[in-house]
Order: C-alpha cells, then structure tokens, then sequence
C-alpha cells in the first residue's frame, strides 16, 4: 500500500483543525474558513514543511495565524459578544476573603506538568475551555494559547488593559474551578 501523498496528510488533519478553530473562534463559518484558508496555504507550498516537526504541529503554527487575521477581522465583536461579560461575576469575590486572601486554601494539584502529557487532561481542559462565556473564552484563548500579547489583544479589540486583565482574571477562575471539580477532585478521588 503506498504511502499517503502530502495532500491526503494535510487533509486528515482536517478535523483536528476544525476543533482547534471551533474551540478558539466559536463560529463554525469563521472555523471553517480559517481551517480552509490553513489547508490551501500548506497544499500551495508544501515546501515550507521542512519536517523540523510534526504535520499538525505546522499546521496548527499556520491555523493560528488565520485565527489571529480571522478575529482582527471581525473585530471588537468577537471578543465581547454583546456584552455579556460586563456586569459584575459572582465568582469575582468568591475564592477571596475581605482581605484578598484566599477563602479556602486551593486543592492540591500535585503535579500539573506530568497532567498536561494526559490526553484525559487535555480532554477536560478543552471541556472546561468551551464552558467559559463566549468573551472570557476568546480572550483566554487569545492570550494562552494564540500566544498574543496583552499589548496586541487590547489593540485589535479596543480594549482597555483593565478590562482585558478583568475579562482573563473572570476566564482563570472559571477554569480553575472547573478543573478543581472535573479533574483533580476526580484524581484524589480515585
């Protein structure tokens, strides 16, 4: 049985892009565009795969760029919906006493980078991910994961520094809580 060509490899990738814009994005027609415009720029010049790393790894290197040029696109809507993120969180004061400490000491959780090589870890992360509101999620994203900085993200949303630090510190303890409850209670648990 030959060997996949590069075209059939960039295309099975296909799906794992999809979740890859879909989780970042949070529209299926801007995932799928920037999942389209990823797989015609690495077919158009398969010559810069130069095999220094795996093919989804290039290709997620590509995806990015179109997901960053997708959300300078779309502009401040993107990133702050219709305002569903302005009024004040319940969860703003709730791990935190009235002197700014903690209210309850945090779990322990062991050993995070041993966790980040578990693909059920990734897997929880990703579903705790998707639970954030729509514009604590895209910042998170924006910030973690596309590797933007705080100077680019207020720039290309308008945003104030203070809303962006308010909107990732809301999107933090969201997930934080989530792990706490899907991931490390479940491993001390077991």
């Amino acid at each position: 049985m030959p060997s996949p060509t590069f075209e059939q490899e960039v295309a099975a990738s296909r799906g794992y892009l999809m979740k890859f814009a879909r989780l970042q994005l949070r529209n299926e027609a801007w995932a799928e565009d920037a999942v389209s415009e990823t797989v015609l720029a690495a077919i158009a010049k398969p010559q810069a795969f130069e095999r220094r790393a795996q093919l989804r790894t290039w290709l997620v290197g590509i995806l990015k760029h179109k997901i960053v040029d997708a959300l300078r696109h779309q502009g401040r809507e993107v990133a702050l919906g219709q305002g569903e993120d302005d009024q004040a969180d319940p969860l703003d004061h709730l791990p935190f006493d009235a002197g700014g400490h903690f209210a309850e000491r945090p779990a322990d959780w062991g050993n995070p980078e041993q966790d980040l090589g578990s693909r059920q870890f990734l897997s929880v992360l990703e579903a705790c991910t998707e639970k954030l509101p729509a514009a604590q999620g895209r910042l998170f994203l924006m910030r973690e994961w596309l590797e933007m900085s705080s100077e680019e993200i207020c720039k290309e949303l308008s945003l104030t520094p203070t809303n962006l630090y308010v909107q990732l510190h809301r999107a933090r303890l969201r997930l934080r809580e989530c792990l706490e409850l899907n991931w490390f209670a479940r491993r001390d648990a077991a």
